[in-house]
């Protein structure tokens, strides 16, 4: 489904076909979750905080201006939730769902790579992303994961380019180290 699909779905509940949004959350829920957990860090809590965004998204789906990504304004709403949510409940952590990082190397010259097999590979890049700031690892999966630019980054978290691309760099380098240091305690 392109950008273009997206508009004329929001156009059909925009008429009153609500039942076209059901198109709109299954496309994007995978995602929403993945966000509200990399900000949460609590599966039941990135579940009620991605919910909690779908019917905000909505009951504000008239607000929605054309001129961007759908998936980008909906994943601002999931953002602004989870950390809202985080900062009124000071939620404790938790690990994060396997299949997040599935099939995705962190630097293309990648050591460790060779050194192990995919399986562990997935397991030792999400406790890497796991170990971030918050803030850090959910760069990494937007931009790493999810493919948003930069500048979707930038409306989603009101971040700077100039702060996403800093942080963005600091946190490759902090996954690259501890992988390697992976590899040379095998």
């Amino acid at each position: 489904m392109t950008q273009t699909e997206d508009h004329l779905y929001i156009d059909r509940i925009l008429q009153g076909d609500h039942e076209a949004y059901a198109f709109l959350v299954n496309k994007y829920q995978r995602m929403a979750y993945t966000v509200a957990l990399k900000i949460m860090r609590n599966v039941e809590d990135a579940e009620d905080t991605a919910q909690e965004s779908f019917i905000k998204a909505f009951q504000k789906i008239h607000s929605f201006k054309k001129d961007s990504k759908f998936s980008t304004w909906l994943y601002t709403i999931v953002y602004r939730t989870a950390v809202y949510n985080l900062r009124k409940n000071r939620i404790s952590t938790e690990q994060i769902d396997e299949d997040i990082t599935q099939n995705r190397s962190i630097d293309n010259e990648n050591p460790f790579e060779k050194e192990l097999n995919q399986e562990a590979q997935i397991i030792h890049i999400k406790k890497a992303i796991d170990s971030l700031p918050k803030l850090d690892s959910l760069l990494i999966t937007l931009f790493y994961i999810n493919e948003n630019s930069i500048t979707e980054i930038q409306e989603i978290t009101g971040l700077s380019v100039s702060n996403i691309k800093v942080k963005l760099y600091r946190a490759r380098k902090k996954i690259k180290k501890q992988l390697i240091t992976i590899v040379a305690s095998k």
